[in-house]
């Protein structure tokens, strides 16, 4: 029994990792509001450390459409500025020489569609994943040797609902984000 506890919380925890990933995903795709989660993904050589820039700046919306980011270090703008350009964004930033300022252009209905199907598709994955954490468990309960097989089927049957309930969590934040996207 505790060997078929085991195996259900590790399903659990591989489904809500998939849930995770999906949300860092899907901040990813911008809208057209400015946050800082749009520079998450951004990292830059520090001392010989890939750093995210978060970690060497203060990254602030003075608005809806700009981003600031201050490094504490005034050395560092050059390399920050760089790894925007390079991490492929769609950013042009700009330099002060206090701080970098990006501009976010407003986002077309073609561009939002086209950030819909993104985050679809970023969901469909999550399902996927969801769907494997699903048959990976079954696997095990199935090899479990000291549970009958009414025990098992118990099991698989509550593998089964935690599946249910992630895939509709997963089809709630698409929904959201899909909202947020159409939004003008």
């Amino acid at each position: 029994m505790e060997e078929l506890d085991l195996i259900l919380e590790e399903a659990k925890d591989q489904m809500q990792k998939a849930l995770e990933h999906l949300d860092k995903e899907l901040m990813k795709l911008r809208a057209g509001k400015a946050t800082p989660g749009m520079l998450s993904t951004v990292r830059f050589d520090y001392y010989g450390n890939s750093t995210p820039v978060s970690q060497a700046a203060n990254i602030s919306t003075p608005d809806a459409r700009t981003l600031t980011i201050q490094p504490w270090e005034k050395g560092l703008i050059n390399e920050i500025e760089k790894a925007i350009i390079n991490a492929n964004l769609g950013f042009a930033p700009s330099n002060n020489g206090d701080m970098i300022i990006i501009s976010i252009p407003p986002v077309t209905e073609e561009r939002r569609k086209e950030l819909v199907k993104m985050a679809k598709a970023e969901a469909e994955h999550a399902k996927v994943s969801i769907r494997n954490s699903r048959k990976d468990a079954n696997n095990d309960i199935k090899k479990a040797e000291d549970a009958s097989d009414d025990l098992k089927k118990s099991y698989e049957d509550r593998v089964q609902g935690l599946t249910d309930k992630f895939v509709v969590k997963t089809e709630e934040i698409l929904a959201a984000k899909e909202k947020e996207v159409m939004t003008v």
